[in-house]
């Protein structure tokens, strides 16, 4: 059966649909040995030969979903160039190429769910479904209600007005304060710089909640397989029929 190149390359776990469009209009992606950069053409995975950078895909690969407690020191990609520690080398038993779920910086740990499955990276990542994560930030100051309610409200950064955020002040004291805050954008380090823009540094910052998961029994840098429930919920919330 012939489906979209782009939809075959995400069912292989290769990325999700929208950064496989990206890969085949950048002349990456080869059907039976002739380059293809236009969307929308048709493909039989289990008769054509199409290869990703050189790289053989196969039709469809076992489907894996797993959750992480990311730890500072990891880099949320699947490689890097500079030879710095990935979030993968924190699964060494997992034999899927797996990708995380959007992408927490450097310095910042918490919940990170790394999957092969690139419908359902794309759904969680869309913008119309609004997905939450609520991070827990240690900042520098002791800001009060009135301040923090710029975050409510949405403030404007140098790409524009964030979303409304729900931010719970949970401690305060000593020149610093605990902020619980949830959001559904994915601007890049979008946290940091919301609490930069009402005047406080975040000094840490960690990712408690995401689409519904939480880190509950899940150590610094342990991870488990997500459950059936677990599946059933992300596939609601990124628009997917099971």
């Amino acid at each position: 059966m012939q489906e979209r190149l782009q939809k075959v390359i995400s069912q292989a776990g290769i990325a999700s649909r929208r950064a496989a469009e990206k890969m085949i209009q950048e002349g990456r992606v080869k059907v039976n040995g002739k380059l293809v950069t236009e969307l929308g053409v048709k493909v039989d995975p289990q008769a054509d030969d199409i290869r990703v950078d050189g790289r053989k895909i196969s039709a469809r690969q076992r489907q894996v979903y797993f959750l992480l407690n990311k730890p500072k020191g990891y880099i949320s990609t699947a490689k890097d160039e500079r030879g710095r520690s990935t979030v993968l080398d924190l699964l060494p038993e997992v034999k899927e190429r797996i990708y995380p779920v959007g992408r927490l910086d450097n310095n910042t740990e918490g919940l990170l769910i790394l999957t092969n499955d690139g419908a359902l990276m794309n759904g969680l990542l869309h913008p119309k479904y609004e997905v939450e994560k609520t991070y827990v930030a240690r900042i520098a100051g002791e800001p009060d209600e009135m301040t923090l309610d710029r975050l409510r409200q949405g403030i404007r950064l140098e790409d524009g007005m964030t979303a409304p955020a729900k931010v719970h002040l949970l401690a305060q004291g000593g020149g610093q304060s605990r902020v619980e805050i949830t959001i559904h954008e994915g601007r890049n380090r979008q946290v940091r710089r919301m609490f930069a823009a009402i005047g406080s540094d975040v000094k840490a910052l960690k990712r408690v909640k995401f689409a519904g998961l939480t880190l509950e029994g899940v150590g610094r840098g342990k991870h488990r397989e997500l459950t059936a429930k677990e599946l059933s919920a992300l596939f609601r919330l990124a628009g997917i029929k099971e």
